[in-house]
Parts: C-alpha cells; sequence; structure tokens
C-alpha cells in the first residue's frame, strides 16, 4: 500500500492519502525555535527545550492520532458546514475531502479541496527569528460567491515545563492569564511575576508570553478560552464556535487557554485571497506588533520562506548520488541526511514519541549523531564537538547529558562512580578523527579544552584520558567493565561485570590513538598505546572467542552473554560486527562471525540485535525481558545497529550481503510496502518488530536515531567508499556487483569532486585504476594537494 512519493526535484515527500497508518511528522525551526508538525498538521512548539519550553500542547499517545496542532476551520455562513484546512481534525469524508501534504526541508505544505473551495497553509520559521509563520491561501473554485468565516486554533499549556502542564494541575489551572492586544493574542503564565525568559530559562515558575497574530487580513473575533471555544463535551472535530460560526471574545483566567482569531473572507468564484498567521515567543506588545509590521506585506513572507527553502538546500549539497537504485538516491540526496541534520539538532529530546524525558543532548548519542552532518556543516558540527568534549569529566568518563543552555565546563558536578556509561567516551574516536580528516584541521588535536568538572587538556589527552578510563575499569578477564551500561540499558552487568562489545571499541580506540599519535610524531604516546592493545588482544582471543562469534559480555558473577552455553540470547549482533571494524578478528574469524549473523540474526527487515529472546531469564539480570519477545532490547531489529553489519560485510568485501543488509532497513524501500512498516518511508527509526511479533516489519520511534547516522555514513564511506582521510580522498567502494556504474558529487575543503565509478567486470569490491582531471593517481588515493576547486575523477573497479 502507497501513500505518497518522493518528489526528488524539489527536495519533498508527497503524502496524497491524509489517512496515513501513523502520523507522518516534519520538523520546522532551529534548536532556538523549535515545531513538529504531522501531515494532518498536529504537533507542538517550543522555545530551546522540548521539556522546559513547550508552550503549545499535544496528546501523546492520544486518540485520535497527533491532536491538537495548528489548525485553520472554515465555516461556510451560508449552508453553516465546515471544515478544516487540513484533513484532520474535522475529518470529512475522504470521498469528498482531497488533501496532499508536502513535507519538506524545515517547511511543511498542506492542501485541501472540499465544498469547491481549495486551500493551501504552508508552516514553516523565518530564519533567525522566535515565532513561526502560516501561510495561507484560500480559492474559490465554484462559479458562484463564497462567503466563509476562517478560524485559527492552537491549545496552549498553561506552563511551559511539560511536567508541570501534564501532571501539576491543581497549580496550573490557575496560572493562565489570556488577553487581546490590538486583535493579537497573548498567551501569559505567571503573569504577575517579573519576565525572566532569557535570564533564568529554568525557571519553571517565571512570567511566559507567546503571541499569535495575523497579517494580510482584518480580524473579526477572537477566543482565547479553549471551553468556551469548543463547547462541553465536544471536541477538536466540531468546536461549538466553528459550528455557530461565531467568536464569543472570550478572555481566559485560569483554566485552559486557546488561540482563536477569527477572519471573514468572501470570493467571487475564482477569487482568491492570502494571508499568515504568526505565532511566536513573547508579548503581543512589544514583540508581536513587531513581527506583525515586519510581515505586513505578503510577499515579505513569500520571501522569507524561500530564504529558509534556500539555507536548507544549501545545507544538503555536501554530496549528492546517482545510483542504479532509485529508492537509495532518494534516500542519500535528501532524507538521509535532512535526517541526520535533525538527530544532530535535537538528539532524542523533541518528537512525537520523546515527550520531555529526555532533555537536553545524551553523551553517546550525541558524539556519533555528529557523524552524520561532518560533510554538510563542518563548522557547525565542530562545535558541537567541542561542546560534547567539553561534557567529559577529569576521570575519563563522561556526564550523561549535555544540557547547551546550562552548561558550564570547569564547574558541572561529575557523574557518581556508578552513574557511568562505559561506552560513552569511545564513541570520541570514531568522530574526532573523522572531523579532522573531513576539515584537514590537524591542530584540532592540540586545542585545550576544559573538563566538564575540573581541568583542561588538549583534545589528544581528552582521547588519551577516556582510554585510560576503560583501563582503570577492567575485570576479571581483563575487559572494561560495564559500569551502568555499555551501549545496551538492558544488560545488567553489574559495576564489575565485562563487556565485550566496550572492549572491541577499547580496540578501536587504541589502534585509533596509536595512529593519531604516530603521524603527529608523538612516538612515546603510541608506545604507550601498543602493550595495551597486544594485552586486549589476547585476552579478547582468550575469553571473548566462542568458536563460531564472539561472546557478548560477562556479568559480575561470570555469568556469560551471548554464549553457545545460554539457552536465551545465546549469539549477539554487536560483538560480530565490532569484532571486525575494530580489527581484531582475523579474516577466518571474520568470516565466521558474520555468517553467524547471516544463518542466526538477519531477517527480511533487518538484522536482529540478539536471539532467541528473553522469556525466562530474571529480568534483574537481563533488562529486556521487560520488554516482549521481538520487541525493543529482546530480539527486536535494532536499527542503530545495522550500520555496522553493513560496514564489517564491505571491509569482508561482501557488497551484495551489505547491500542486501543496507535496504532491508531502508525507509523508502517500503515506500509501497507503508502499511507494513506503517512510520514515515522518509526517516529512519530507532527499532522494527521482529519475526519473534505478531507485528513482523512494523517500524517504531522515527526520527530521532543513531540508525539515520549510521546508515548514511556507513553508505558514504563503505558502499560508495568516499572515505576521507588526512592527506585527501580515499576511493574504495564495495557495491552490489549488478552496479555498472554509479556517481558522486562531493565537496570536500572548499573543492568539488565530480566522480564516475564504472564496474565492467561486475565486481563487488577493487580499484583497478583512478584518474584525476586526466591523469592517473597510485592505488586508491586522491591527494588534496592534487585537487583543483573543481575535479572530475574516473574510478574503474576491478
Amino acid at each position: 500500500m502507497q501513500f505518497g512519493y518522493f518528489d526528488d526535484k524539489n527536495k519533498e515527500y508527497v503524502i496524497e492519502r491524509p489517512d496515513t497508518p501513523k502520523s507522518w511528522s516534519n520538523y520546522l525551526g532551529s534548536t532556538e525555535y523549535g515545531a513538529i508538525i504531522t501531515n494532518n498538521a498536529g504537533g507542538y512548539s517550543f522555545l530551546k527545550s522540548s521539556a522546559q519550553g513547550r508552550f503549545m500542547r499535544l496528546r501523546f499517545n492520544s486518540i485520535p492520532m497527533d491532536q491538537p496542532g495548528r489548525y485553520i476551520y472554515i465555516h461556510d455562513k451560508e449552508s453553516k458546514d465546515f471544515w478544516s484546512a487540513s484533513w484532520q481534525p474535522v475529518g470529512k469524508p475522504l470521498d469528498k475531502y482531497k488533501s496532499e501534504c508536502r513535507h519538506g526541508t524545515a517547511y511543511t505544505s498542506i492542501s485541501s479541496e472540499y465544498s469547491k473551495i481549495k486551500t493551501e497553509t504552508t508552516y514553516f520559521v523565518p530564519l533567525d527569528r522566535y515565532f513561526e509563520c502560516w501561510l495561507f491561501k484560500i480559492k474559490n473554485e465554484d462559479s458562484k460567491k463564497r462567503k466563509l468565516r476562517l478560524f485559527t486554533f492552537v491549545e496552549y499549556s498553561n506552563n511551559w515545563f511539560m511536567w508541570q502542564d501534564t501532571v501539576n494541575l491543581q497549580y496550573t489551572l490557575g496560572i493562565l492569564g489570556m488577553d487581546v492586544v490590538d486583535n493579537i493574542i497573548d498567551h501569559g503564565i505567571n503573569v504577575l511575576l517579573p519576565d525572566d525568559t532569557k535570564s533564568d530559562f529554568e525557571n519553571h515558575d517565571g512570567n511566559r508570553h507567546t503571541f499569535l497574530g495575523i497579517s494580510g487580513a482584518e480580524v473579526t473575533g477572537y477566543d482565547t478560552d479553549r471551553d468556551i471555544f469548543l463547547g462541553p463535551y465536544r471536541s477538536y472535530r466540531n468546536p461549538l464556535v466553528v459550528e455557530n460560526g461565531e467568536c464569543k471574545n472570550s478572555l481566559a483566567k485560569g483554566d485552559n487557554g486557546c488561540g482563536t482569531l477569527q477572519v471573514d473572507v468572501d470570493l467571487e468564484g475564482g477569487q482568491e485571497k492570502e494571508f499568515a498567521v504568526i505565532m511566536g515567543v513573547g508579548k503581543a506588545s512589544p514583540e508581536g506588533k513587531k513581527a506583525i509590521r515586519e510581515f505586513e506585506d505578503i510577499k515579505k513572507v513569500h520571501n522569507e520562506f524561500n530564504k529558509v527553502k534556500k539555507y536548507w538546500h544549501s545545507r544538503l549539497e555536501g554530496m549528492t548520488v546517482e545510483t542504479p537504485d532509485a529508492e537509495f538516491n532518494s534516500m542519500m540526496n535528501m532524507w538521509n541526511p535532512f535526517n541526520c541534520l535533525i538527530t544532530y539538532t535535537w538528539s532524542r529530546a523533541a518528537s512525537l514519541v520523546y515527550s520531555g524525558e529526555r532533555d537536553g543532548l545524551g553523551y553517546r548519542d550525541t558524539v556519533q549523531d555528529i557523524l552524520g552532518v561532518l560533510h554538510l556543516i563542518p563548522e557547525e558540527a565542530g562545535k558541537r564537538l567541542e561542546l560534547m568534549i567539553t561534557g567529559q569529566v577529569s576521570t575519563g568518563g563522561a556526564m550523561p547529558v549535555v544540557r547547551p543552555w546550562a552548561h558550564h565546563p570547569g564547574e558541572e558536578e561529575p557523574p557518581d562512580e556508578h552513574d557511568y556509561r562505559s561506552d560513552d567516551c569511545m564513541w570520541l574516536f570514531n568522530t574526532i578523527p573523522a572531523y579532522v580528516k573531513e576539515t584537514g584541521d590537524i591542530s584540532f588535536y592540540d586545542k585545550i579544552l576544559p573538563y566538564a568538572d575540573w581541568g583542561e587538556d588538549t583534545v589528544l589527552n581528552h582521547m588519551r584520558q577516556a582510554i585510560q578510563f576503560s583501563l582503570d575499569h577492567r575485570g576479571e578477564h581483563g575487559l572494561p567493565c560495564g559500569l551502568y551500561a555499555d551501549w545496551n540499558d538492558c544488560l545488567e552487568l553489574g559495576h564489575e561485570g565485562e563487556t565485550v562489545f566496550v572492549a572491541f571499541q577499547l580496540r578501536y580506540a587504541l589502534k585509533t590513538y596509536i595512529d593519531i599519535c604516530t603521524m603527529l610524531g608523538k612516538s612515546e604516546e603510541a608506545e604507550w598505546a601498543k602493550p595495551h592493545l597486544e594485552t586486549l588482544d589476547e585476552n579478547l582471543e582468550k575469553h571473548a572467542w566462542d568458536g563460531d562469534w564472539f561472546i557478548r559480555a560477562y556479568r559480575y558473577d561470570g555469568t556469560k552473554f551471548g554464549s553457545k552455553e545460554n539457552d536465551e540470547g545465546y549469539i549477539w549482533l554487536n560483538p560480530q560486527s565490532w569484532s571486525v571494524l575494530s580489527g581484531h578478528a582475523s579474516k577466518e574469524q571474520g568470516k565466521k562471525a558474520m555468517k553467524a549473523v547471516r544463518e542466526k540474526l538477519a531477517t527480511d527487515y533487518g538484522i536482529m540485535v540478539v536471539s532467541p529472546p528473553y522469556e525466562k531469564t530474571d529480568h534483574r539480570v537481563v533488562k529486556a525481558s521487560l520488554f516482549n519477545k521481538g520487541m525493543k532490547e529482546n530480539a527486536s531489529i535494532f536499527c542503530h545497529t545495522q550500520g555496522w553489519a553493513v560496514a564489517a560485510e564491505t571491509i569482508l568485501g561482501n557488497g551484495n550481503q551489505a547491500y542486501k543488509y543496507l535496504r532491508a532497513f531502508m525507509p523508502s524501500a517500503f515506500n509501497t510496502k507503508a502499511e507494513v512498516r506503517q512510520i514515515e518511508p522518509y526517516v529512519y527509526c530507532q527499532y522494527t518488530h521482529s519475526k519473534y511479533s505478531p507485528r513482523y516489519g512494523a517500524s517504531r520511534l522515527p526520527w530521532l536515531s543513531g540508525s539515520a547516522t549510521w546508515a548514511y555514513y556507513t553508505a558514504m564511506q563503505y558502499i560508495l567508499g568516499i572515505q576521507t582521510d588526512y592527506e585527501g580522498l580515499r576511493i574504495d567502494p564495495c557495491i552490489p556487483s549488478v552496479w555498472k556504474e554509479f556517481k558522486v558529487s562531493r565537496n570536500f575543503r572548499g573543492k568539488k569532486l565530480n566522480m564516475t565509478v564504472k564496474n565492467d567486470y561486475g565486481v563487488q569490491k577493487g580499484i583497478k585504476k583512478i584518474t584525476l582531471n586526466g591523469k592517473e593517481i597510485e592505488e586508491n588515493f586522491i591527494p588534496f594537494k592534487e585537487m583543483k576547486k573543481e575535479n572530475t575523477v574516473l574510478v574503474e573497479m576491478g
């Protein structure tokens, strides 16, 4: 079943049927003013934090789905019929109501046709502003004159702090103060207190204001009391004010508020009109008035919208591809990098599922998320990377969460010893070298940055301290301890238990550190790391290899996880892929381990994180059994891990298998099977129900997931084989043998490379010849010093 299509030319996904299996969403705005909107105009807006700055309500996991939102109701004065400019919330029959939604780069446009009235509403946040615009156009396609009355609607939060607004009702139902100033709604809370939004954002009892106004049309009425607007025992589907066709001019003091402005529109046959709804942070006066004046001319609104499109399209120009797989192209040229940019922006803090329980930038998540945007926004990514490095404490471990608006390096309280995650700072060894290789800024290793708690060090010494942290926390078998968690929060290893997964990460870290120190001429540092690497390899070989695959971990009492000795969970994905990625596995071990993955973990919709699922094991040993079989950490297809398996197969030279794995969880591959995957077919997700679940193939938690980063990074670096290095680019594709040619355009340090890769011999891996601007170069490395401003590269595989 198909609900929409990829419009690659316009960088949009077009939803032709509004009755999607789940709400299909998009993101607007920036890290200052953020917003989420669905294909039926549901969603919410917030300042800085969806947990502490949400001023619009959305009822999560509720029925009907994704309500309330940003609505415009239409009332016909003559027929008394009414509907909404988005299919929901009124929900007219689809045989009479036509809807189209175009999700683009930080904007969404929803059009409708009903009763010979056509509308189009484009939602976006102007650049560097603290307000959003709903650019609304309405056209009469009837032959006779139509008299219509329009009503905006948003439901306001009574407190910007999500917990207060949803739980502490005995307090928040008495702090709302609504007002209307010169036809601009002023939504205020704690209005008797001083306004400290900028000076003390985390004060949950502060004076806060938002405004809602209209430019380009006359306001003829208003309502700010939600219960008066909706009426008793009614819903957003049939508000009493809309049904009756006239606002009550209500002013809410306490209880619940809404933002409704009434506009009268008379249209001759064929006539159309346009205006803009503007909603943002600040008081009706002066902030609201200033915004309305600035956008009084509708041409200005269009210009600002075009700036938003241009800005975001420019952020996607780092790389474009043209391969034989159109669905892969749709992901690589728009939706995967955009998904990465949004995940980089909001970490795991704001979506239709993440509703404020994760506030800020999770350390392990964010350090990985940077990988997906390095070539798109290297300067911004570098600043974010520096921020995360300052989230490392002097012990070498890290703060679990960094909140940018409240982070004070050198003054933060370090985590308790039992709250450290063993994998947190290991991800620095993926991202820091990748940043330096992308930018060529080798001096970054010498940059001095503070620790979160006290002291400062060079970036290189931050990395050394991360290694030392793992070396200081080793268990009985000489492997890193699991501590509070080792990426998988459901493994209860105990503080002294040992993690084979992080052991492979440590192996990767040591090898990377040796390579960096060797390049920098720091031989003493390299020599310090080498014996640790040798000892770790010996311990892994002795204690982690199970004959056909690597085990997952040891519990503090010696219990093995991921071993043939286990009845449940006897094989895990991560140690197999990371044994190859880290360089520890011998060629024979790598083949055996990945063969076990194919035979015991791979499914039609991706690779399971573990198998068989946990049913009888005490949940105090493995918390995975808290979940149903085939869901989340209990043997689901955890999508974050899929890219690692793809990369491992390319290292082994198996392009066909690698690409099969990639397509198995690639969203666009399910565009014509949307009823199976259910969520958006244009973005990645956290997990997919595996064969052990009755919902096999259904995916959950879209948008904010490390799966977007690793899918994109793996496709770039390992499938297409465009690999950054300190002195240039290494070209090492590993592709399906049926691909005879593909093209890549890649920006690199101010240069542009237009590459054509030919595969006349139908191989999966291997380079026969490379020419740069007509000149053959040695091996498969393109030196930066040989590059011109514009470069033509021909790669012949064989």
